[in-house]
C-alpha cells in the first residue's frame, strides 16, 4: 500500500546496514518498491546506538537525522504495560527493546515490519508486514 506509514524494527535497519547490494535488503523493498512510509521508535534508536561501533556512529547520525522518530510516550506506556501482563500470563515473554517497540506501534495504530516475527508475532493484534 503506496504511502502507508509503518513502524521499522531494529532488525530491519541492521539488515540495511549490513547488505553490501542495499538493494536486497527488506528496507529497500518496503520503501522503495513497496512504496510505504514509514517511521523508527526511539527504542529502536537506542538498539542501533548501543550496539554500533565507534565507525559506524557516523552512518546512524546521518541515518536518524533524515527520518521520523517516534517518541515513547504515556499511551505507549500504558500499552506496554498490558502486553507485557498477557506475555507473563502465557509465559511468552520477549525482550523488552521489542515489547517497547511493540507497543510503540500498537498504541499509534501503525504495523510493524520486522525480520524478527518470532517475538513480534506473540503480540496479540499486532500486524506484522511479512516481505
Amino acid at each position: 500500500m503506496a504511502s502507508e506509514l509503518i513502524l521499522l524494527d531494529t532488525s530491519i535497519l541492521i539488515d540495511y546496514f549490513r547488505k553490501t547490494n542495499k538493494k536486497n535488503s527488506d528496507f529497500y523493498q518496503l520503501v522503495v518498491v513497496n512504496q510505504y512510509t514509514f517511521a523508527v521508535s526511539v527504542i529502536t534508536e537506542y538498539e542501533i546506538y548501543v550496539g554500533a561501533t565507534e565507525n559506524q556512529i557516523g552512518f546512524w547520525n546521518s541515518f536518524f537525522a533524515k527520518i521520523r522518530l517516534l517518541k515513547f510516550d504515556s499511551q505507549c506506556a500504558k500499552e506496554a504495560v498490558k502486553i507485557q501482563q498477557g506475555l507473563k500470563k502465557s509465559n511468552k515473554m520477549i525482550a523488552i527493546p521489542d515489547l517497547l517497540i511493540g507497543a510503540t506501534a500498537k498504541s499509534r495504530r501503525l504495523k510493524i515490519a520486522t525480520k524478527n516475527v518470532d517475538h513480534f508475532q506473540r503480540i496479540p493484534d499486532l500486524q506484522i508486514i511479512r516481505e
